[in-house]
């Protein structure tokens, strides 16, 4: 037992170690590419830099795989080096058996990154969507999908606009029916009320049916002023991509709002394969995790005195990257509906594992 506190403990100054070195390298890139993104935008570095800090809990879950991988490719070279894996050999105790500790602490840290880092990151690239809509459009545009309905917000030098829809028609174009739509001044005050029959979005405008204006404003009765047009046009910073991008984009959603989320998209009838696809492989992380621990150590449990040190870490590196990639590749061809959602999710997981133990056993046992 002691032993494989000695081993978890190791394991987790390698994780720490190395996260931080890639961290900070990953929020100086970011950095420079806000820079990028809002030039010509006069923003402040504080500004800048709450954006960075608002990018960077999606970037540690993208890296976790890499980082289980590197920590465990420097704890076995460590111990190797040390003759450490020797002595434990020695005293009867399997290379395989030293393997519990590192896995069950990547197991650990796959179920926080699912239960506590996915909320987070979730929560942080929403916020980091709305800041980006305010400093180029001037106002957040914002979509929320339940059941009474499409809520869609856009914001422009004008104001903001609040948009209500009850039914759903085509999203190519996008269509919405019995529409309400509230629009509001810079100052935040409500200025006008639209309700028509359907909603089109056509390029820059909405192209509203049957149309009815009600003025907001003090010391006008609002019915007596209001009215009528067959069609009428609303100016729109919204476009198609945009909003489908928005209704296909599961990573904003936390894990714990995934299944209201799917069961909300089919009853408005839009496609949730995305989201069933993300939700899947968000709860197949873990497992994915402890594989690339098995990556890492299939190469490198072995004596230095054998040689061949950084091509064993090489290899490790290059097939926990072809691992990740088919796992990717597998993530897309679910969410396009040529795999099953299942398959997609955890094949590669387990096949990864598979593939790790088999490895493991031929240096062990073989």
């Amino acid at each position: 037992m002691r032993l494989d506190l000695y081993f978890a403990r190791r394991f987790i100054q390698s994780f720490l170690m190395i996260g931080v070195v890639f961290l900070t390298l990953m929020m100086l890139i970011d950095m420079v590419e806000q820079l990028r993104r809002f030039e010509g935008i006069e923003l402040g570095f504080g500004k800048l830099f709450r954006l960075m800090l608002l990018n960077t809990p999606s970037a540690i879950k993208d890296i976790l795989p890499l980082l289980m991988i590197l920590s465990t490719i420097v704890l076995f070279v460590g111990l190797a080096r040390s003759s450490e894996l020797v002595v434990t050999r020695a005293v009867g105790r399997s290379g395989i058996r030293a393997l519990v500790a590192p896995g069950a602490v990547a197991l650990i840290i796959g179920i926080l990154a699912v239960t506590t880092l996915n909320p987070i990151a979730a929560a942080t690239s929403n916020r980091y969507q709305q800041l980006s809509d305010i400093y180029r459009t001037g106002g957040p545009q914002v979509l929320s999908l339940s059941d009474e309905g499409l809520l869609l917000r856009q914001g422009g030098a004008q104001g903001q606009s609040v948009i209500h829809a009850t039914a759903y028609g085509s999203i190519d174009p996008i269509e919405l029916f019995d529409v309400t739509i509230i629009s509001y001044d810079p100052n935040g005050g409500p200025v006008r009320r639209i309700h028509a029959e359907s909603a089109r979005l056509g390029t820059d405008a909405w192209l509203l049916q049957s149309a009815k204006v009600w003025t907001l404003a003090s010391g006008i009765n609002p019915e007596a002023t209001a009215a009528r047009h067959d069609t009428l046009s609303l100016p729109t910073t919204l476009t198609q991509d945009r909003i489908r991008n928005s209704l296909g984009r599961p990573m904003g959603v936390s894990i714990y709002d995934l299944p209201d989320t799917i069961r909300a998209l089919r009853q408005a009838g839009f496609s949730s394969r995305k989201h069933e696809v993300w939700y899947q492989v968000e709860l197949a992380r873990p497992l994915f995790l402890m594989a690339m621990v098995l990556v890492g150590a299939a190469f490198t449990m072995r004596h230095t005195r054998f040689g061949g040190t950084g091509l064993a870490v090489l290899m490790a590196v290059m097939l926990g990257f072809a691992l990740y990639f088919i796992r990717n590749f597998a993530q897309i061809l679910g969410e396009n509906g040529q795999i099953p959602v299942a398959l997609a999710a955890w094949g590669p997981p387990v096949a990864s594992l598979f593939l790790t133990m088999g490895l493991l056993l031929h240096a062990e046992d073989g």
